[in-house]
């Protein structure tokens, strides 16, 4: 009998419902275990508690922006090696640089592409 493997958990840090519903919907339906975090300052909590295998973090949040909660993020042992993914809508030149230099392991824009967030998610998990 094979030994039942928890499935990986994801935080998405978004203040927007919306976009936490679809991304939500998205990787639960491929067997994800999806943690929501509506601020900044509540997601660096969750990340500390419940220690991530992946975090999704927006850049524009009205308590903390993405680049601040990254920083934060990456200053957590704990955390250390989670691959962190800006999530964003800010997709002017140099955005993707300055997101990968607050310390991101990669950079998605919106609107979200439903069928590639999975592949990616996989990739980033090496899955």
């Amino acid at each position: 009998m094979s030994e039942q493997v928890d499935p990986p958990s994801i935080l998405y840090i978004e203040d927007d419902l919306a976009n936490r519903t679809l991304v939500k919907r998205i990787l639960e339906a491929e067997g994800y275990r999806v943690l929501e975090a509506e601020s900044g300052i509540q997601g660096l909590q969750i990340a500390r508690d419940e220690r991530p295998a992946l975090i999704f973090v927006d850049i524009s949040m009205p308590d903390m922006d993405g680049y601040a909660v990254t920083r934060q993020l990456r200053q957590m042992d704990e955390l250390c090696g989670a691959p962190i993914v800006a999530l964003t809508a800010n997709v002017m030149k140099g955005d993707r640089e300055k997101s990968l230099e607050a310390g991101c392991t990669d950079y998605i824009q919106k609107p979200l592409d439903v069928d590639k967030l999975p592949v990616r998610v996989a990739d980033l998990l090496g899955r």
